[in-house]
């Protein structure tokens, strides 16, 4: 029984997460301080997705199929199109390539082009979720992404991992920060449910205690085996 005491207790011990280490390389932030990057930080405002080198576009003018065509930006940031040649698109929001594009087309003879523009698939813009998901990765951000949508992207949390110790690192102003955040609070409402960022990194920590629960189970089994035992035979 002290054996099981002790070991129930090691499991207690190990399911209280540490705090944040301050090493004075990465600001430690309170989870509801940690504040958005800045454009410089990601490239971006008001979450306005900027194209970047191997993002996926379709290119659609109306009524002119030959002009239309899904297209890759390469690594300088180009891309070729019909009669218009090579373009620069790097660093242009959707809108204003879309914008662009038609100008072009237009000082091509092209009448009255309708240009539609689309972001198929983006690598330029991404959250990186690594530690104790299913599936750890890059995963693109387009638009808005929440922390649990982050970690539903990576196939949710692994059977070792610690809910209560899920931690962002982020880059403001060219300085390096990190909060603590708890899955759980946010899960029941406790908390708001934090935005994340393209260049965000997402670490999800190791539960001792789920780790060495099959141990404990295993050792609680042979502490109590014999003594059911005792008891059936005291009662026959």
């Amino acid at each position: 029984m002290r054996s099981l005491i002790l070991l129930l207790g090691l499991a207690a011990a190990s399911c209280s997460s540490p705090p944040l280490q301050d090493t004075g390389r990465v600001a430690i932030a309170q989870p509801e301080a940690l504040p958005a990057p800045t454009r410089a930080d990601i490239t971006s405002a008001n979450r306005i997705h900027l194209i970047g080198p191997f993002d996926k576009l379709s290119v659609e003018v109306f009524g002119i199929p030959e002009l239309s065509r899904t297209v890759q930006v390469d690594a300088d940031g180009m891309i070729g199109l019909p009669i218009i040649g090579e373009v620069q698109v790097g660093g242009k929001t959707p809108q204003e390539l879309n914008a662009f594009l038609s100008q072009r087309y237009r000082d091509s003879y092209v009448r009255s082009p309708q240009v539609t523009l689309n972001v198929l698939d983006t690598v330029s813009q991404v959250v990186a979720v690594d530690g104790e998901v299913r599936q750890p990765g890059l995963y693109p951000v387009a638009g808005t992404m929440s922390l649990m949508r982050a970690i539903a992207r990576a196939q949710g949390l692994s059977d070792v991992a610690d809910a209560k110790h899920v931690v962002i690192f982020r880059t403001v102003d060219s300085r390096r920060m990190a909060a603590l955040y708890d899955l759980r609070s946010i899960r029941l409402g406790a908390y708001e449910d934090p935005e994340v960022y393209p260049n965000d990194v997402i670490v999800v920590g190791e539960s001792e205690a789920r780790r060495l629960f099959p141990q404990i189970m295993q050792g609680v089994s042979l502490l109590v085996g014999p003594l059911v035992t005792v008891l059936d035979n005291n009662h026959n």
